[in-house]
């Protein structure tokens, strides 16, 4: 668990990605890798989901390949057979959450209030996903919510951009960032991998210049 945490931080940008047709994933996983970034989080937003962790883990074994917007347990029992190393819910589900530490499965949680954030900490976990980041209040929000928590991590997801990306990420409570403007699915129906290679490239040099800063 702490090495996947581990990756996830290294990486620093999460692509949170949305697959309607699961063949599409071994492509948009190579197209990844061309860009420098070797992590996808495939979203239960379809029924292509299992499928394309899948697809995406047997075929390609250097990508961190995670589950999305798992919402049920049977969801993360699915994903965790198909292949899936981290499992990340829109909101903290006691259920959920219960299931992934009882099996050793490494989960990020959605948070958006203190309340979240108890919750969570009461359970063990310390990284959390701050979800939707943008419309709860974007950085200055995450600054205000996150300062109590020392020692608590954030993913910061939902409406992350290549404009907005660097503030999130110089935030110290900022443990990496989850986006979906390098993999929109259109782009992915379109089979234009090579764009999505080009906006994950952007992606890894923000994370990249960012950095380099400290």
């Amino acid at each position: 668990m702490i090495d996947v945490v581990e990756q996830i931080g290294r990486i620093g940008i999460i692509p949170v990605v949305t697959i309607e047709d699961a063949k599409d994933a071994v492509p948009l996983g190579r197209a990844l890798l061309a860009g420098n970034l070797p992590c996808a989080e495939i979203t239960f937003r379809t029924a292509a989901a299992t499928a394309a962790i899948r697809n995406m883990s047997e075929a390609l074994p250097d990508m961190l390949v995670g589950a999305g917007t798992v919402l049920t347990v049977e969801q993360a029992k699915q994903a965790q057979v198909a292949g899936a190393k981290f499992i990340v819910t829109p909101g903290f589900d006691a259920a959920v959450v219960g299931w992934c530490l009882a099996n050793d499965m490494p989960i990020t949680p959605g948070v958006m209030t203190p309340t979240d954030i108890n919750q969570a900490l009461a359970k063990g976990l310390t990284l959390l996903k701050f979800f939707p980041a943008e419309a709860a209040g974007g950085v200055k929000a995450l600054q205000v919510i996150g300062g109590p928590y020392v020692g608590v991590k954030f993913i910061p997801t939902g409406g992350i951009s290549a404009v907005n990306l660097a503030d999130y990420l110089r935030l110290p409570m900022v443990h990496a960032c989850g986006g979906s403007f390098m993999v929109n699915k259109k782009t992915i129906a379109d089979g234009d991998f090579a764009t999505i290679a080009q906006l994950a490239q952007t992606a890894v040099d923000i994370v990249k210049s960012v950095r380099s800063e400290s």
